[in-house]
């Protein structure tokens, strides 16, 4: 059992909905970046997304493709991101944490390696956006293999035919994005996530959590009252680009937990 199904099978028990909160590695520097992880847990955060800079993030909208570009003028790489799970651990020895980002940066460094090292500093699962379930053999299975949950993105235009695909080696928890489109570019409805979620858990036992255009604690409750949890990323990236004081973003961050949390 992983962190990540440690922690879902927790929250169960007490009834309870997920937040997953996502923050860019390095953003705007390594040491701001790790106090503000190392907040995350306390601010009421179940699992931590952490984004892997990259120089082409195809998905993401312009707050994260921003702060991945931040993190890269800082210095930050695929080693540092480790590097910076490692420093979290020395502390946490239990909130999951999911590490997000494009395959490129692992394929440099080479599957085998990469896994060996994810999970030597204390990494629980990976959701790598651009290898769909027809490449599972590549990075999927050996993943799963090592103890390493892979969670899947499933989206609006996923249907029927192509859902069992995309569950097939699906671990930890689904991903379900709430919109069509990149992050940050629009808002998520429960009403238009609920029978979608609902679709989702009648061919799943895993979790299913929602992420993408959440961006207030009503939005969080609201939409955590449909799912498993909520996920927030550009919202909370948007007050680090501001230039936010530590204490000011985990303030923000603790609002967002407590929506999903009431639901």
């Amino acid at each position: 059992m992983t962190r990540i199904d440690a922690k879902f099978a927790a929250l169960k028990e007490q009834g309870k909905k997920a937040f997953v909160a996502y923050i860019m590695a390095g953003d705007p520097d390594f040491e701001t970046s790790l106090e503000i992880v190392k907040g995350l847990p306390g601010a009421g955060v179940d699992v931590i997304e952490l984004g892997l800079p990259f120089t082409d993030p195809m998905a993401d909208g312009p707050t994260i493709q921003a702060a991945g570009q931040r993190a890269l003028d800082s210095g930050m790489t695929l080693q540092r991101t480790l590097d910076l799970a490692r420093a979290f651990r020395e502390t946490d020895d239990t909130t999951p944490i999911v590490l997000m980002g494009y395959y490129n940066p692992i394929y440099s460094r080479g599957v085998d390696k990469f896994l060996a090292n994810a999970k030597e500093v204390g990494i629980d699962g990976l959701i790598v956006v651009d290898l769909p379930p027809e490449e599972d053999e590549e990075l999927c299975l050996p993943a799963q293999a090592a103890g390493l949950n892979f969670i899947r993105l499933a989206t609006p235009t996923t249907d029927d035919k192509r859902l069992p695909r995309v569950l097939q080696n699906t671990s930890g928890f689904v991903y379900y994005v709430s919109i069509t489109g990149i992050t940050g570019a629009a808002e998520a409805q429960a009403t238009n996530v609920g029978p979608e979620v609902a679709r989702i858990k009648s061919a799943t036992d895993l979790p299913v959590i929602v992420g993408f255009g959440i961006n207030t604690p009503e939005k969080s409750q609201a939409i955590a009252t449909v799912a498993d949890g909520a996920v927030v990323g550009s919202a909370i990236v948007s007050q680090i680009a501001a230039g936010k004081p530590t204490g000011e973003v985990l303030d923000f961050v603790k609002s967002l937990a407590d929506g999903a949390h009431s639901a």
